[in-house]
């Protein structure tokens, strides 16, 4: 699958089982749109029961030998992999814009941080270490390991289909781990050119692979008794769905879920930058990221920016992806285009002020496209759909409050805590602001606090379930179990000290 189909014939994505990549005997087939022309640009089945319950065991198979694998050929693997990803991003960004309708650099970008996990992977070493602690007693060592869990599942959505399996698959395999993958039906290409280069960097067969579906599969997924943990990025009712499957099932599971990331502006923030900002981080990939900025509460003065930043967004270009100089793409399917135009209607409809509309944009060569413009609304406050609901497009909320204060406390009020940000030139209020702010990740004049990889990604409340986040040290200690050692060694020259019947060493 290294290169995109014509308009003539298109592929049918494969399934990835103990290291071979075979045609499945599924019934129920998708296919795959470019969301800007509405070409298919391939068919990708709905595994059986039967590939599933084959692609689970190749993994636990596979886990007998890879647990023991040494942490330094682990790691070489993945420097390998990183150097294949950088070689082939040109390719992997066309395939995503193809098939998801990013533009190419924000496809570039979806394959970089993914990249970035990677990078992370390869330095598996450092990460995987125990602690010890010397004569806790009388000759007595303790010490803990970190020891792989087995097979390991991910289940991702459609918006990154680079980065977020490149979350999942490197750290648990690194850290030891076999893995099934279950891409988004949506634009399964590039994972699986990215499953690929994985095979070619190394990673022997069945500890990577790769089953397609929906609901059926999630679930099979999750009851699976050989599957010892699930990571999941999506929507709240699936996520939900997956962790209290999971859970009931008796595995670990993290799920990073929906979201309504807010910012405050100051009056004294830098205009120039904060407008260029917001219109980036709310309209960029059309507003399908879980971190996109869908509402900026302007404090005091900041109100009297509507204009400009109106302005901001109207300079925005509107095409497909594969253009020169094209700011916002396609979103991603019909139905998730008629969702979000029905969202701007019910918000004209709740009484928010329409600044900005965005449907109907004209976009010459493809008609057919499922194009939104930027969209603005002002007196936007609970209660209105275009507030309450997360949107996943390219429309902005605007909501107004008097101080500080009353916006931290409006963006409390909220049930999500994915992600968060300020605008302002006070230190004061800046560090106010991280301190009293409930939300797990926080931006200072940045609008989209997405962590490097040496920290985790940290959302919180109804965003997140699960303790622990899907890269970083945090997500070792996911896929990984902790064992306690308690060791003591004799030699001739010990001194015995008879029956100890208590339960203290000495």
């Amino acid at each position: 699958m290294s290169a995109l189909p014509s308009a003539a014939t298109a592929l049918t994505v494969k399934l990835l089982i103990d290291g071979r990549f075979v045609e499945s005997r599924s019934t129920q087939w998708r296919d795959v749109i470019n969301p800007a022309t509405q070409e298919v640009l391939a068919r990708v089945p709905f595994a059986t029961q039967d590939e599933v319950d084959q692609a689970v065991a190749a993994a636990q198979r596979a886990f007998k030998t890879w647990r023991k694998t040494a942490i330094g050929a682990r790691a070489r693997i993945f420097l390998k992999y990183q150097q294949l990803i950088r070689e082939n991003m040109k390719e992997l960004a066309a395939i995503l814009t193809a098939e998801q309708g990013k533009t190419l650099a924000d496809a570039e970008g979806d394959v970089f941080r993914g990249l970035e996990v990677v990078e992370h992977a390869a330095g598996i070493g450092n990460l995987q270490l125990g602690e010890l602690a010397n004569n806790v007693a009388g000759g007595v060592d303790t010490y803990t390991l970190l020891q792989p869990l087995g097979v390991c599942a991910g289940i991702t959505p459609f918006n990154f289909p680079a980065m977020i399996p490149l979350w999942m698959f490197p750290m648990a395999i690194a850290c030891g781990n076999t893995f099934v993958l279950k891409p988004s039906e949506q634009d399964p290409m590039v994972t699986m050119r990215l499953c690929e280069l994985a095979l070619e960097a190394g990673i022997p067969p069945g500890v990577l692979n790769v089953v397609h579906g929906g609901e059926d599969v999630v679930n099979a997924l999750c009851d699976h008794p050989d599957i010892k943990a699930i990571s999941f990025v999506g929507s709240t009712r699936v996520g939900t769905h997956v962790y209290q499957r999971a859970t009931l099932a008796g595995k670990r599971a993290q799920c990073m879920m929906g979201a309504k990331n807010h910012a405050i502006v100051l009056p004294d923030a830098n205009k120039e930058q904060t407008l260029n900002a917001i219109a980036g981080a709310a309209f960029g990939a059309a507003g399908q990221r879980c971190m996109a900025l869908s509402v900026v509460v302007l404090v005091g003065e900041a109100q009297q920016w509507v204009p400009e930043l109106v302005a901001k967004a109207k300079t925005l270009k509107i095409g497909a992806g594969t253009e020169a100089g094209v700011d916002v793409g396609p979103l991603v399917s019909c139905a998730a285009h008629e969702r979000v135009v029905g969202l701007i209607e019910r918000g004209v409809a709740d009484g928010a002020t329409l600044e900005l509309d965005g449907r109907n944009p004209q976009v010459p060569g493809f008609e057919k496209g499922h194009f939104v413009g930027p969209t603005i609304f002002s007196g936007a406050k609970p209660g209105m759909s275009i507030y309450d609901q997360e949107v996943f497009g390219p429309v902005l909320a605007l909501a107004a409050a008097a101080d500080i204060d009353e916006a931290i406390a409006f963006i409390n009020a909220n049930p999500n805590g994915n992600g968060t940000a300020i605008f302002t030139q006070s230190g004061a209020a800046a560090r106010r602001f991280q301190e009293d702010i409930d939300v797990g990740q926080i931006g200072i004049n940045v609008p989209i606090p997405v962590p490097v990889p040496i920290f985790s990604f940290s959302g919180s409340r109804a965003s997140k379930l699960g303790d622990l986040g899907p890269y970083g040290k945090q997500v070792v200690l996911f896929y990984t179990q902790t064992k306690t050692v308690t060791a003591r060694w004799f030699d001739d020259s010990t001194v015995a000290h008879g029956v100890n019947t208590t339960i203290s060493l000495k």
